[in-house]
């Protein structure tokens, strides 16, 4: 066995990353997590998480995260902040360039996980932080007892939209569908909710204003007709792109870039696994991340008995 840093590296420390480095640490494996900012991912802005076994009352995503990191640190996970440049998975050595080094293994776990989408529509990039967000719970606070809008249909902007009425005096739903595709707890709760308004069949096309958004343009699909909204912001929610840019053409991806991995985890590069929102999976869950987190670090650790 070549001499290397570490026997495994995982990428990403959300709830794969932290549940892989979990089962690695506790099996004794030398392993390190790199995490960019800090260990939680996505759901360290989720208000509130309701689906999550053992919570019956339910836990906000921080206080998850929180216990997450406490339990990994218990078995001394080595986490470490700092950015994956690059990766070289062509040699049975792997190589992963950081910001200031380059470290070496044997096997890999990504778990990069995924970001939100954007629109595309003009004036969604100058706006972005001036009354465009994608985190309700970051920064609905802010629109206290003022008018918002939000696009989306699926269970986070449902769930985002309902913790927006918290703050807010109303919420616009723009859904380009007749109907919600949120789980059926979550629409009812929308739909019965006054703060609520639903716009259906209709896109959002344009937003304006001069410093921070003022106005939305929204246009019917089905008639074609436009109408023009005033609003003091705009949560987006319209799905994810894979955090994968790092990874080049290291190893396959799907149509819409997430990594392919099989039911071991495994990708198409031996000794390299992906768990969690960045590969193709038909749902994007902390408990589905939990779940490919533990697969991964088993298949990587039966790897490493084999090198």
């Amino acid at each position: 066995m070549k001499n290397v840093d570490y026997e495994l590296v995982i990428i990403g420390g959300g709830p794969a990353g932290l549940t892989a480095g979990l089962y690695a640490a506790r099996g004794g494996l030398n392993v390190i997590l790199i995490e960019k900012i800090v260990p939680g991912g996505q759901v360290i802005i989720t208000d509130w998480i309701e689906n999550y076994p053992g919570f019956p009352e339910g836990i906000s995503g921080l206080d998850l995260v929180q216990k997450m990191t406490e339990q990994v640190k218990r078995f001394d996970l080595n986490i470490e902040n700092n950015e994956v440049v690059s990766v070289d998975f062509s040699e049975p050595v792997k190589k992963i360039t950081l910001n200031d080094k380059t470290i070496t293994c044997h096997t890999i776990i990504i778990a990069t996980g995924a970001s939100p989408k954007k629109l595309g529509v003009p004036g969604e990039d100058i706006f972005y932080g001036k009354g465009i967000s994608s985190c309700a719970t970051c920064d609905g606070p802010f629109f206290k007892d003022r008018v918002v809008a939000a696009v989306g249909g699926g269970d986070t902007a449902v769930q985002e939209s309902l913790f927006l009425t918290k703050f807010v005096k109303k919420v616009y739903l723009i859904h380009r569908r007749d109907k919600l595709r949120a789980e059926a707890i979550l629409q009812k709760r929308a739909l019965a909710n006054e703060k609520i308004e639903m716009i259906w069949d209709s896109v959002l096309t344009d937003i304006s204003g001069l410093t921070n958004v003022e106005n939305i343009t929204v246009q019917n699909v089905k008639t074609g007709d436009k109408t023009k909204r005033s609003v003091d912001g705009c949560f987006i929610w319209v799905g994810t792109i894979p955090n994968t840019k790092f990874l080049a053409d290291s190893v396959k991806l799907d149509e819409n870039g997430f990594i392919i991995a099989g039911l071991d985890a495994e990708t198409s590069v031996a000794g390299v696994f992906a768990a969690g929102d960045v590969r193709n999976t038909p749902l994007r869950q902390i408990a589905t991340a939990v779940g490919d987190g533990a697969i991964a670090a088993i298949s990587a650790e039966n790897y490493i008995e084999n090198v």
